[in-house]
C-alpha cells in the first residue's frame, strides 16, 4: 500500500491554517470563542503556526455536554484553536483515504449522507430475490471501544510521516485505556479508517455484494438466512481478533418486511421516516421551532411520509418552505 509523507509542514503552514479557520468558523461565526480568535487573527495564526513547527503544540482541555439524541451521550467539543487545526489536517489527509474507502461506507463523508445511503439500501431492496434475507449489525459502544493502538497503526498504513500520526493522534487521546473522544473533527474520520478493514474484509473475502455502513450500523442485503448466520460469525471472529470489538445487536429477517436504516423504514417501493422522527417533527410545529420541523421535512424529503407531514404543519400554521409547497 502506497504511503504519503511530508504533509506536516503543509499542515503547520499559515496558509494552510488561515483556510482551516474559514471551514471551522462555518455556522459559528457568531459564536464567541470563533470571535475571540478572530479578534487577534494574525497573532492566534502565528501562535498556531509557530507551536506546531516547534513541536510544542497541545491541545487545550474539552468542554463537556450531554445530548440525548438519537440517544444520550457525551460530547467533547474541542477549543477553537484545536479545532482550527483538525481542519488543517483534515484538508490534507482526507482525500488520501478517500482513495482507499468504498462506495458503500456512508457516515462523514461529502455527499455520502443519510439519503444517499437510504437510496442505496431501497436499491438493495428493490434488486434483492423474493423471499431473501438481510443481516444487519452494530457495534457496541463504537467510539469508546477503539484500541488507539491498532487506530494508530491503521493511520500509519497510508501516512508515513510520524510527526504528523502524532499530531493526529493527540485529538485520539481520552480517558481510559481504549476509546476516542466524540466531538472532535478527526474522531468522525476516525471511525471510518478503523472500520475500512472491516468493509474490505465483507466486500473482498466474503463477496458480499450489496453490502453498506454507516458509522457502525451495517447491512448485508438480499442473502439466505443460512448465508446471514455464517456471515454473522465470520464478523464476529473478524471484529474480535482484528479490531477488539464486539457486536451490540443482530437482526435476520426477511426483507419482505422491511429495514430501518438511517433513520428511515423501507420496503419495496415504499419509504417512510421512522416513528419517533414523526413524533418529533409533530412537537416541533406544535411548540412552534419552525427551524427543527424544516430540518425534519428535509429529512423526510423523498419519503411517502413528506405528503402527510405537510398536510400537519399546514393544518396547525407552520410556514412551509418554498421548496415543498409545490410538492
Amino acid at each position: 500500500m502506497k504511503r504519503v509523507g511530508c504533509i506536516y509542514n503543509t499542515v503547520a503552514s499559515g496558509e494552510s491554517l488561515v483556510r482551516a479557520h474559514t471551514e471551522a468558523r462555518r455556522g459559528k461565526r457568531n459564536k464567541l470563542p470563533c470571535l475571540e480568535f478572530e479578534k487577534r487573527f494574525g497573532k492566534n495564526i502565528r501562535d498556531l503556526h509557530d507551536e506546531l513547527v516547534s513541536g510544542a503544540y497541545k491541545p487545550r482541555p474539552y468542554t463537556n455536554f450531554k445530548v440525548y439524541e438519537p440517544k444520550e451521550r457525551i460530547i467533547y467539543a474541542p477549543a477553537y484553536r484545536d479545532t482550527v487545526v483538525q481542519h488543517s489536517i483534515y484538508a490534507a489527509i482526507n482525500p488520501v483515504f478517500e482513495g482507499v474507502f468504498i462506495d458503500t461506507s456512508f457516515a462523514c463523508r461529502i455527499g455520502y449522507g443519510t439519503h444517499k445511503a437510504a437510496d442505496y439500501i431501497q436499491s438493495c431492496i428493490n434488486t434483492a430475490p423474493a423471499g431473501s434475507y438481510y443481516l444487519q449489525l452494530d457495534i457496541r459502544k463504537y467510539f469508546a471501544s477503539i484500541d488507539r493502538g491498532v487506530l494508530r497503526g491503521l493511520v500509519s498504513r497510508k501516512i508515513k510521516d510520524e510527526r504528523l500520526v502524532d499530531l493526529m493522534m493527540l485529538f485520539a487521546d481520552h480517558i481510559g485505556t481504549t476509546g476516542i473522544p466524540i466531538g472532535n473533527l478527526l474522531s468522525q474520520l476516525f471511525a471510518l479508517v478503523y472500520l475500512d478493514p472491516l468493509d474490505h474484509y465483507i466486500k473482498r473475502d466474503l463477496r458480499c455484494k450489496n453490502y453498506a455502513r454507516y458509522v457502525d450500523d451495517f447491512l448485508v442485503v438480499g442473502i439466505s438466512r443460512q448465508e446471514c448466520m455464517i456471515t454473522k460469525r465470520r464478523i464476529e471472529d473478524f471484529l474480535a481478533d482484528r479490531l477488539g470489538l464486539t457486536l451490540s445487536k443482530s437482526t435476520i429477517q426477511c426483507v419482505d418486511k422491511g429495514i430501518n436504516f438511517c433513520g428511515y423504514r423501507m420496503w419495496r417501493g415504499k419509504r417512510l421516516i421512522r416513528k419517533h422522527s414523526l413524533t418529533r417533527y409533530r412537537r416541533a410545529v406544535l411548540s412552534g421551532r419552525d427551524d427543527r420541523a424544516t430540518s425534519l421535512l428535509g429529512h423526510a424529503k423523498h419519503t411517502h411520509s413528506l405528503p402527510g407531514m405537510l398536510d400537519y404543519a399546514s393544518i396547525h400554521g407552520l410556514r412551509i418552505p418554498s421548496t415543498y409547497q409545490a410538492l
